[in-house]
């Protein structure tokens, strides 16, 4: 039994270390990174229009829903993250949509939370009047201001904007071409196709994400997700890049973080040159921002660039969840692809293919266009080769170790038990 466990831990042991995919260890011959000098910052735009008074989650109305989970998440908010919220349609009672689509506020500013406060404010919005989502979106850019990290915003809202101009998607692709660094990850409360398509393209021009959420829990487990995620990922903007069909074409990256969207089924191949004596640590995560069938999977390969598979990291899945993810480590003295061209006196890099696969299979009626948002971590640092093991041998030495070890095991377990069976009977 000790033995089953002993080699169960080394196997999670092993595990671990192949699944390793984090930040490199700092070297001697690296710079010195600077921690950034601003928090992370995050703003969440609730909707608060009419239609928020639709009682279809949990038996309960949307706007209900909506606050419990922001209670939860302000009370689980990291204390290093700086949040604001902003709210639109909820104070204009009246029909003039001139004046109701101007009708979006900041009830908390961008900064350290003061948790009863904003608690207290937003425990006050009453479902009211239009949805000027593209105002609010635009409004709360402003909010959150221009720096060196990214910023997040995450859109709650159950329709699509009722207020157009601007529309929704544009402002997003004009605040994506302004080089802000800011992401939109967008949360629909209803089961409109309209809103789905509307959201999706806010989310994709910006590298978010899009989630349909159907009950409180879920609503609330992915606003906390997000908030989370704004706090990990704030000093990296990923760099989007579009891979390729096949190795030979595929487009060749450095050291970073990337964003890319992957159709179901999909194989995307990129390049990383590795020389000897570095390692390889590469990640990918699929955002599942739309309803898949159960069973699923995604596939992180290294490969030479004639084909041959160095080695794969893989996960799975058969429950409903927002991001999947795999990686894998590689070091360059373990086998020898294929050499990339290098300027006369330097040492050559070899090219190492990695290929992003899923076993993703869309529900009836989910769109497959556009692809789900995937971010690729790509990262080469000095090789780490694990220590080597004991060796007990090869071929006839090892066969007479083994015998050898079972002539002694069957020796003193029989000079034991001819012992005990003589105390037992003078007993």
């Amino acid at each position: 039994m000790i033995n089953k466990r002993r080699s169960a831990a080394v196997l999670l042991g092993l595990l671990a270390a192949t699944a390793l995919i984090g930040p490199a260890p700092a070297t001697a011959d690296d710079e010195t990174t600077e921690p950034p000098a601003e928090p992370p910052k995050v703003e969440l735009v609730l909707d608060v229009s009419g239609s928020m008074r639709a009682r279809d989650i949990d038996g309960r109305s949307r706007i209900s829903v909506a606050q419990q989970a922001f209670n939860e998440v302000v009370d689980a908010l990291p204390d290093e993250t700086q949040l604001g919220i902003r709210v639109l349609g909820a104070t204009y009672r009246g029909k003039d949509k001139k004046q109701g689509c101007q009708d979006t506020q900041q009830i908390v500013p961008v900064g350290p939370v003061d948790r009863a406060q904003a608690k207290a404010a937003v425990a006050t919005l009453r479902p009211t009047g239009f949805t000027p989502v593209g105002l609010a979106l635009r409004s709360a850019a402003q909010d959150l201001g221009v720096g060196a990290t990214a910023r997040r915003i995450v859109l709650i809202t159950d329709g699509e904007d009722t207020c157009a101009p601007p529309d929704p998607c544009e402002v997003a692709r004009e605040l994506a071409a302004q080089g802000t660094r800011l992401v939109v990850d967008t949360l629909g409360l209803a089961p409109d196709d309209k809103v789905r398509r509307q959201l999706l393209c806010i989310a994709g021009a910006t590298g978010g994400t899009y989630t349909a959420a159907q009950s409180a829990d879920e609503l609330t487990g992915r606003i906390k997700q997000l908030v989370d995620r704004a706090r990990d990922t704030y000093t990296a903007t990923p760099t989007v890049v579009g891979g390729a069909a096949e190795c030979e074409t595929a487009p060749l990256l450095a050291p970073g973080v990337y964003t890319d969207r992957e159709a179901f089924s999909e194989h995307r191949w990129y390049r990383v040159p590795v020389r000897a004596g570095q390692e390889l640590r590469a990640s990918v995560s699929v955002a599942l921002d739309r309803p898949v069938n159960p069973d699923y999977g995604v596939l992180l390969r290294a490969t030479a660039p004639d084909g041959r598979e160095i080695v794969r990291g893989v996960d799975a899945g058969s429950g409903r969840t927002d991001v999947i993810s795999a990686g894998l480590r590689w070091s360059a003295t373990e086998e020898t692809p294929t050499p990339t061209p290098e300027p006369t006196g330097t040492q050559p890099a070899q090219t190492v293919c990695l290929v992003v696969s899923n076993a993703f299979a869309p529900r009836p009626g989910t769109e497959a266009t556009p692809g789900m948002p995937m971010e690729l971590t790509v990262d080469v640092v000095a090789s780490s080769p694990a220590p080597d093991g004991p060796d007990l041998g090869r071929g006839w030495a090892l066969l007479l170790l083994l015998t050898l070890a079972g002539l002694l095991t069957g020796l003193v377990a029989g000079l034991l038990t001819r012992w005990w069976v003589a105390t037992w009977r003078e007993n």
